[in-house]
């Protein structure tokens, strides 16, 4: 094969990927959103509402925090938790977050912080679900967490001083 069939055939392919992930963003944005899902907004780094005017209960919060089927957020961050051992290092550690973020911050960072760092690896737990990439079955057209549940955490991680 020469090299000029090469080239156009690594253009062709390039195109077809180009339209296929277009159309792919097309796609994303014609589907519906959850009936429950309410829509949230940034400003200066931050969403200062509550999620559909919602308050959170610190109990339930921890209690998310350490669920490994929900919140789950001891696989990557040290947490004062008692009576638990193992935890990830991958995040900073939480104890202390309410000394260094308002509320408002806390909350983006648990609904989508890659509105802050695009290239986060931290789950966006009340993320647009549309824009999830290939989320599991259970999790394909909603949320990892509802909005009462995004709120009962983050009223826990406010106490945390």
């Amino acid at each position: 094969m020469t090299h000029g069939r090469i080239f156009l055939l690594a253009g062709i392919l390039l195109l077809q990927l180009v339209l296929l992930t277009g159309q792919g963003i097309a796609n994303a944005g014609e589907q519906a959103l959850p009936a429950d899902y309410c829509q949230w907004h940034v400003s200066d780094y931050a969403i200062a509402q509550p999620l559909c005017g919602l308050a959170g209960d610190a109990s339930r919060g921890m209690a998310i925090a350490s669920d490994s089927d929900r919140g789950n957020c001891l696989a990557c961050h040290q947490l004062p938790i008692p009576d638990v051992e193992a935890y990830g290092t991958i995040g900073p550690p939480l104890s202390g977050i309410e000394a260094r973020l308002t509320e408002g911050q806390i909350r983006l960072r648990v609904v989508d912080t890659r509105e802050i760092n695009p290239m986060s690896i931290m789950p966006g737990f009340y993320r647009d679900p549309r824009l999830i990439h290939r989320p599991g079955k259970r999790f394909a057209g909603r949320t990892f967490l509802n909005a009462q549940q995004v709120e009962d955490v983050i009223a826990w991680l406010v106490t945390l001083k």
